[in-house]
């Protein structure tokens, strides 16, 4: 049986303790910045209609910035968490599986070949790119006889991933668009504006929405695939939703704020160490810690080095690369 979660406190007051830290983090992730701004600068910001400059920098740069580290974060972290459960792989990644890298290739290669196209056309390349790398990723990871290991799923995608890179840095030079590839493909969240936000978060509301209707399924999925097919359900169907929520996600992610690796892999160990196994439980945490970290990883990186900006997916990936060597040494099972 799935343990529901784990000790005695019950998932609810452990959803409001999670609320709490997200809004705590939320707000000083608009306060603190390399301009001066105050609690009282953030309530008239969001609820009155009183102008200043401080107010003005909060409405039209760090609002939108912070709303959409808040969906990306929420975003990958549901995906690594939907790619855990339904491969049972715990090195499954967005960012380590070639999705990132599929939909970045196909950035560039939209950047490159159709310049004026919109800013939704680009979100449906960046769809279209991440199918493309994971399908590449575990079509030669399920090559070999007896199907794909965790490990040789992951050494596919990092041959993949680099491949794909490769080739978005070839198209960036030989195009002389190289400027602007990176400035989408930093994994950064400078420049968000609300118009982007409008189009992108939507297609991650519905993808989290999805997935949590079909979290009870996930969770008989990520034990075994022969209980599942007894109970009645249609692996197959369910595994193909599955995929799509994945490929929304890491697709408007990465048109939104670009490469961001490892976080869908940190998230969803560390909320296992608090809610258990039971996606039902996992999936709205994944979404508040994931929102929460990203939160937490921008507030660092731009306050760290002011008036300057440490990318934040540099404070991702020192993050990251430590948590993903553990979770190899120990076999996925440190934090689960």
């Amino acid at each position: 049986m799935t343990k529901k979660n784990k000790g005695s406190i019950p998932f609810f007051f452990k959803l409001i303790l999670g609320l709490l830290i997200f809004l705590s983090m939320f707000v000083i992730s608009i306060i603190y910045g390399a301009a001066d701004t105050t609690v009282s600068d953030v309530w008239k910001a969001i609820f009155t209609n009183a102008k200043s400059q401080q107010i003005s920098i909060i409405q039209e740069i760090r609002l939108p910035r912070e709303v959409a580290a808040i969906f990306v974060g929420a975003a990958l972290a549901v995906a690594g968490a939907i790619m855990q459960g339904m491969t049972r792989n715990p090195l499954a990644d967005p960012g380590l599986l070639g999705l990132t890298a599929g939909a970045n290739a196909a950035l560039a290669i939209t950047l490159a070949f159709f310049p004026s196209l919109n800013y939704f056309g680009i979100m449906i390349a960046c769809f279209i790119g991440a199918a493309v790398g994971s399908l590449i990723v575990f079509g030669i990871g399920s090559m070999k006889k007896g199907g794909f290991s965790p490990f040789r799923i992951v050494l596919a995608g990092a041959a993949v991933s680099g491949f794909l890179y490769a080739i978005s840095d070839g198209i960036g030079i030989y195009f002389k668009i190289s400027q602007n590839i990176s400035m989408w493909t930093s994994g950064g969240l400078i420049g968000t504006s609300w118009g982007q936000i409008k189009i992108v978060v939507p297609f991650i509301v519905i993808g989290i929405l999805i997935s949590l209707f079909l979290s009870r399924q996930l969770t008989i999925l990520s034990l075994n695939e022969e209980v599942a097919i007894g109970l009645g359900q249609n692996i197959n169907r369910i595994k193909a939703i599955l995929f799509v929520i994945i490929i929304l996600l890491a697709g408007a992610s990465v048109a939104l704020v670009g490469n961001m690796a490892f976080l869908g892999l940190m998230v969803p160990h560390i909320v296992r160490a608090f809610v258990g196994t039971d996606y039902r439980f996992i999936l709205p945490m994944s979404a508040i810690f994931g929102a929460t970290f990203l939160l937490f990883a921008d507030t660092l990186g731009r306050t760290i080095n002011i008036p300057y900006e440490t990318p934040v997916a540099a404070i991702v990936a020192m993050i990251g690369l430590p948590f993903f060597l553990i979770i190899v040494h120990k076999g996925g099972k440190e934090f689960s």
